[in-house]
């Protein structure tokens, strides 16, 4: 999942040649699990390359509900 621009950190801001920036989630019949790295398409290690701070989580947490609610499944 893309992660908004609007809450990455200062380093990942600064880091134009990394964007996009994303989540990596693994969808299987009975789970989803999500990934608390973010992660850049266009470098396999670099600094901008860290584990989601509060803002970061909270936000895919809120995606990811999001998605439940308009695919309308309920857990």
């Amino acid at each position: 999942i893309p992660l908004d621009e609007s809450i990455l950190n200062k380093i990942q801001t600064a880091h134009i040649k990394c964007h996009p920036f994303y989540f990596a989630l693994e969808l299987t019949e009975m789970t989803l699990s999500c990934e608390l790295l973010v992660r850049t398409r266009n470098s396999m290690k670099c600094t901008c390359m860290e584990y989601a701070d509060a803002d970061q989580r909270n936000w895919l947490i809120d995606c990811v509900d999001a998605i439940f609610e308009k695919l309308e499944i309920r857990i």
